[in-house]
């Protein structure tokens, strides 16, 4: 067996662990003071201001080439939704409405069949 000190897997090993503890603890310190989380604010800030202008350009980008925006496809998407949800309103009020009718003309007796009147009854057929 090879000895522990001198195996340089062990030796590679332990350094890559010491080291990974002493940036923990080093990080740990950092994310405790207040000019770590003010650094933190204004980047975080920062980004959303270059998110918002990103997002201002790609839409004035879009208008020029006669696209629609995100914000307006997502408003017609909104629309359409809603206008299949009224059609399927219709839908079911028709499919009611037909069953009632079907319904109603069960209950009603048949009519007899008209006879054609002879033309000497007193009109004359066409």
């Amino acid at each position: 067996m090879t000895d522990k000190i001198t195996d340089p897997v062990a030796l590679w090993q332990k350094m890559v662990g010491d080291m990974e503890k002493g940036f923990n603890s080093f990080a740990t310190k950092a994310m405790e003071t207040p000019e770590f989380s003010q650094a933190m604010n204004r980047a975080g800030g920062a980004a959303a201001g270059a998110q918002k202008q990103f997002g201002d350009l790609m839409e004035k980008y879009l208008l020029s080439m006669n696209l629609p925006s995100r914000e307006q496809m997502t408003g017609i998407a909104e629309r359409l939704q809603a206008i299949e949800g009224q059609i399927g309103e219709i839908k079911s009020m028709l499919s009611q409405m037909s069953a009632n009718s079907s319904d109603a003309q069960m209950c009603v007796a048949p009519r007899p069949p008209r006879t054609k009147r002879p033309p000497s009854e007193g009109g004359e057929q066409r």
